[in-house]
């Protein structure tokens, strides 16, 4: 198995981002869309992304695409413009190798080399043990669950709510 790479995402990634995010979609919590979009739409995702400097990664294994991140705006008033909202998405067939981790260490720095301040994760099934899990491991803290906001497969969901500051954090204005 060749070491894994993670770059920047290209168009040319969609289909595959479309894949891993309709897996995600159609049998996971993680997101509560209810039903997937197709690249069309994920591709307007993207660039929207993507021109405001937003960072979006892939992580490459075995010469495909195994997974993807980005960071992307927590709310649109501006006094939130130096806090980002995470999404990490792993392939079915490559959860449990540690790209998830790996996708998110980079996302930060990329956020920080930006100039973002704070992370925010909202991590869709208080039950996503391994979601809590990376994030814990990169540094994340709990800051609160908001029970049974989503009802998703025949039952309410939690959202786990999670916090990292990035580079200096709060302790000096931007």
């Amino acid at each position: 198995m060749n070491k894994p790479m993670i770059r920047p995402a290209t168009p040319a990634d969609i289909p595959a981002i479309t894949r891993i995010y309709a897996h995600a979609v159609e049998y996971g919590t993680a997101s509560f869309e209810l039903d997937a979009p197709d690249e069309a739409e994920m591709t307007r995702r993207m660039n929207e992304l993507l021109s405001r400097d937003f960072p979006y990664l892939v992580v490459e294994s075995n010469g495909a695409v195994a997974g993807y991140a980005y960071a992307g705006p927590y709310r649109a008033r501006p006094a939130y413009r130096f806090t980002v909202e995470n999404s990490v998405y792993i392939a079915p067939d490559a959860h449990r190798r540690g790209l998830g981790k790996a996708l998110l260490e980079e996302l930060i720095k990329a956020s920080e080399e930006r100039g973002f301040r704070l992370m925010i994760a909202v991590i869709g099934d208080s039950k996503q043990a391994a979601s809590i899990g990376v994030h814990e491991a990169t540094g994340f803290k709990h800051v609160g669950v908001f029970e049974n906001i989503g009802y998703k497969f025949d039952r309410w969901i939690d959202t786990v709510l999670m916090q990292r500051a990035l580079g200096p954090g709060a302790s000096k204005p931007p």
